[in-house]
């Protein structure tokens, strides 16, 4: 019988573990904005602002739409890219161009989980985009979640890059 579990295990157990919600995108939101989550906006990926989100992403943007909830110089975003294979489901909080926040909120790989932890994403705090694509810091890797990672500094650099566009258009109130 621990032969058979062994095997089941060895065999199946990536898969039993790999959704993760850590946070739902809906309680993000409401905790960004201390309990009284604005009204959420849509800003469109076409034209120049969808060319350079497709240099960030090195693809084209799985949507041509990101909603995001802004109040006063705050936006937060809840953006999704691949990592080796699934999505990362992260929301991004932003305020005068700078990230505040960065989390993990639900993880679907087998590996590279460990990008979750507050160690990982307090690099991005502080960091901004020194010019439409490359943030201004150095964020560093962790050995086996090398893409999950990649996934990561991609989803920060849209995150800025759409917070500064709605915030030019919209203008920064």
């Amino acid at each position: 019988m621990r032969i058979i579990l062994s095997l089941f295990l060895l065999l199946y157990g990536p898969f039993l573990w790999a959704k993760q919600t850590l946070q739902t995108p809906e309680a993000f939101v409401q905790q960004a904005f201390n309990g009284a989550a604005p009204v959420a906006n849509t800003v469109w990926l076409i034209d120049s602002l969808g060319q350079k989100a497709e240099t960030i992403l090195g693809h084209p943007p799985n949507q041509l739409r990101e909603r995001y909830w802004r109040k006063g110089k705050r936006s937060v975003w809840v953006l999704e890219e691949v990592g080796k294979e699934r999505l990362i489901t992260t929301g991004w909080v932003v305020e005068a161009h700078k990230i505040v926040q960065a989390k993990v909120l639900i993880y679907r790989e087998t590996r590279g989980w460990e990008i979750r932890y507050p160690f990982f994403t307090r690099q991005f705090q502080g960091a901004f985009l020194a010019d439409e694509k490359q943030l201004d810091k150095k964020i560093d890797g962790i050995s086996g979640a090398t893409l999950s990672v990649d996934a990561m500094r991609r989803m920060a650099k849209l995150a800025l890059l759409l917070d500064a566009h709605v915030m030019a258009e919209q203008g920064s109130n």
